[in-house]
């Protein structure tokens, strides 16, 4: 099969998107279809090109298999809407002509919650009379609404409609999350174009391991017991919460709260915590993908954490999967949805709702103080991972291609 992809965010960027991008289409290229993915020169989440890239208008390379075809865009840091928004206009613009210089594909798929990706690939798809996949990562703008960016009024609901257009137009939607999918059937888009594809790990990356002696003495971990938050922080997180639960608990010098990854937020978190003089939280900066499982081995309890609004109830965040195959009991801060029933499910941590800090700080007390507790939950976690591997992912979403080309 020749498959043309479009996301923004790519390798050696680390976030969400990219990862699970990449990793599909490694297994994919594999096992030997055509891979092309559209993409932009690596800049997230600073807004600063990385080492060895250049904001060309035009460049390629082969990444494991995959041709990877990197646009010039406007690029901005993860934070402020006025700039974020031009990035995403810039590689709707010069994506759609990369896409269009492409051999003609017999699929064309495109991720969100970059929205203006999959526009790209609608725009690319109609011109190059392709069917096009609608992979649903995020409800944007509705997530958007949530963290209050975009208000209520005129552009909410114009955005809305063409949202709706985008599900109807694509041949199939691809849904993260069983509840993205209730989300669209209740807005008219048919139930039978939309397809549950969960989110994965890569077993080949991720598994249990000692944690590692080096960093630990370097960030003062040893002999800790840590709660470790391990990506972005961004208003969609809440994770002023971390810091008021850490505030109570700051009596005891052996739990430590720590923070890994970087996000619009991660300034001013650390700027918060500083101001609070707290000593039982620590935070180091975003970190290559290769040093990621390392970076797990320091976390005693995996940390998930989401804002108090009905938006990310739906959302099952990619840092569970990973926690998962590490061996960790997680810990999860949400409302009450897809997320926490999955872990109640697999028996693979506890959960509390978002905005409680008194009841974090509880769950964080109880795990320390119960380490048959925590060994429990650390073999239900990992007994779980397999049924979320990338491999399943990768075949789930190939298969969501041919039903599209079946159609």
């Amino acid at each position: 099969m020749d498959i043309l992809f479009f996301s923004e965010n790519f390798p050696p960027e680390t976030n969400a998107a990219a990862t699970r991008v990449y990793e599909r289409a490694v297994y994919w290229a594999r096992w030997g279809h055509n891979v092309t993915v559209i993409t932009c020169a690596p800049n997230f989440p600073h807004g600063k090109l990385l080492d060895g890239y250049a904001n060309a208008w035009y460049q390629t390379e082969i990444m494991s298999g995959i041709k990877v075809v990197r646009v010039k865009t406007y690029i901005a840091a993860n934070q402020g809407v006025i700039r974020r928004s031009l990035d995403f206009i810039s590689f709707l613009i010069t994506g759609s002509v990369a896409g269009l210089l492409q051999p003609r594909p017999e699929i064309i798929a495109g991720t969100s919650p970059q929205f203006f990706a999959v526009v790209a690939t609608w725009l690319v798809a109609g011109l190059k009379r392709t069917r096009f996949v609608f992979e649903l990562g995020d409800l944007w703008p509705y997530s958007l609404s949530a963290v209050g960016v975009l208000k209520k009024g005129f552009l909410l609901t114009l955005f809305e409609k063409f949202e709706l257009f985008l599900y109807r137009r694509s041949v199939a939607v691809a849904a993260l999350s069983p509840a993205f999918k209730t989300n669209l059937v209740d807005r008219g888009i048919p139930a039978n174009k939309i397809h549950v594809v969960l989110n994965g790990v890569d077993l080949d990356r991720y598994e249990p391991r000692e944690r590692n002696q080096i960093l630990a003495r370097k960030w003062r971990l040893t002999e800790k017991f840590v709660v470790g938050y391990v990506g972005t922080h961004g208003m969609a997180h809440g994770l002023v919460n971390v810091l008021d639960a850490a505030d109570l608990l700051a009596d005891r010098s052996d739990i430590v709260f720590l923070f890994v990854g970087a996000g619009a937020e991660r300034r001013e978190l650390a700027a918060e915590s500083l101001r609070r003089c707290q000593k039982n939280v620590v935070f180091i900066p975003a970190q290559p993908k290769e040093r990621m499982p390392d970076i797990w081995s320091l976390c005693d309890v995996a940390l998930v954490h989401l804002s108090d609004s009905r938006a990310f109830a739906d959302v099952l965040p990619s840092k569970i999967f990973e926690a998962m195959a590490m061996g960790l009991p997680l810990l999860l801060v949400s409302p009450e949805g897809e997320a926490s029933q999955l872990i109640q499910k697999h028996k693979a941590g506890l959960w509390t709702p978002s905005g409680t800090p008194g009841s974090l700080a509880d769950s964080v007390r109880n795990l320390s103080g119960d380490k048959g507790k925590c060994d429990a939950l650390a073999k239900s976690s990992l007994a779980a991972a397999p049924k979320y591997s990338r491999e399943i992912q990768a075949r789930k979403m190939l298969d969501v291609f041919r039903w599209g080309l079946q159609r």
